[in-house]
């Protein structure tokens, strides 16, 4: 889930446990553009306190103000809708005369926020239901793939665990990618057998694991809100690992390197048991071609590859390093201009 809407949850549970009355604000629908999708949560206290956010901050002043000229009356779950009229699209900050159609819940200890942590702490994926005539929640497991749900009688949001990331390879660029993901809020893990480089590794909220890197990723389990990454130019620590990931529901799986040591990696993981298909789902030479040089560039390159992975976006293939690469050697051949089909040449 996201770490903001996490971020509200945990606030929310505090209000609650100090006793102060709060209100969980959920988008459940959007029509034209919209600065948070559906889903995106807001926590407000009785003391005029947000967090998290709705949208680009208007209808955020608007909450705010009610909460502080009327407190917090609601003693049910409410729907109300901003943005209808073009005046209102613009006074609330909507572009495009957007509207944004929001659920705004009373929060109690019968609300099930803590126990919603709870779970989530324990890597499972939840449906918390919320019955919009009484404000009655349920909590259950939900399966991969679901998605909001919304009637007149009830509003199912589903949370799930944070998506992790397995780094091979405690090195430089490890380090900034491991700092970039933290920050995007991935529990990150770093793995590397050699004490050498693991030694004086450190980066704050990340696990460092002396392991073999392919038993990791089959203790890890690795599911569909997972990311593996390779960065040891080791083939004896990236090639068994990269086997197993790519067997896995992992979402992202790939690893460093040049063209050609890519098409060697491939050469090499068919020679295993991997299929034609398990091999097509690597990325590499890994990232996004955006000219990187430096180790920070070159993290930024992979993650936004990752992040576009991710959240279904399809990539055209001359965005991608390898292809990327290859198109600027041809233009900068030598050769590349002297042919000219329009012309016969003597």
């Amino acid at each position: 889930m996201d770490s903001i809407d996490l971020e509200v949850l945990k606030s929310c549970s505090d209000w609650i446990a100090a006793g102060k009355r709060c209100e969980l604000v959920t988008v459940i629908k959007t029509w034209g553009s919209s600065p948070r999708p559906e889903g995106a949560t807001l926590g407000i206290c009785d003391d005029g306190h947000v967090v998290g956010s709705v949208s680009g901050g208007c209808i955020e002043d608007d909450l705010i103000d009610r909460v502080r000229k009327e407190g917090i009356t609601r003693t049910q779950p409410e729907v109300v809708t901003y943005g209808i009229t073009a005046d209102e699209a613009h006074r609330f900050g909507l572009p495009c005369g957007g509207t944004i159609q929001l659920a705004i819940e009373p929060l109690s200890a019968e609300s099930q926020i803590t126990e919603l942590i709870e779970r989530l702490g324990k890597g499972e994926l939840v449906a918390r239901r919320v019955d919009l005539q009484n404000g009655a929640v349920t909590l259950g497991s939900a399966k991969p793939g679901m998605s909001l749900q919304v009637s007149e009688s009830a509003l199912t949001t589903i949370h799930g665990p944070r998506w992790r990331l397995l780094i091979i390879g405690a090195g430089q660029l490890s380090r900034f990618l491991a700092q970039i993901a933290v920050g995007m809020d991935y529990s990150v893990t770093v793995c590397d057998p050699r004490e050498e480089y693991r030694e004086g590794w450190h980066v704050e909220g990340v696990q460092v694991v002396h392991a073999m890197p392919d038993d990791l990723v089959l203790e890890m389990k690795l599911d569909s809100r997972c990311a593996v990454v390779a960065l040891t130019h080791d083939p004896k620590l990236d090639d068994l690992a990269l086997m197993e990931a790519l067997k896995s529901e992992a979402f992202y799986v790939g690893a460093i390197g040049s063209r050609s040591n890519d098409e060697k990696r491939r050469e090499r993981l068919l020679d295993f048991d991997l299929t034609p298909a398990q091999l097509e789902k690597l990325h590499g030479p890994i990232g996004l071609y955006i000219g990187s040089k430096t180790p920070s560039e070159i993290a930024i390159s992979i993650l936004a590859e990752m992040t576009a992975v991710k959240n279904d976006v399809l990539l055209p293939e001359e965005m991608k390093v390898g292809k990327a690469k290859a198109s600027a050697q041809l233009e900068a051949s030598p050769d590349a201009c002297l042919y000219d089909p329009s012309q016969r040449i003597v």
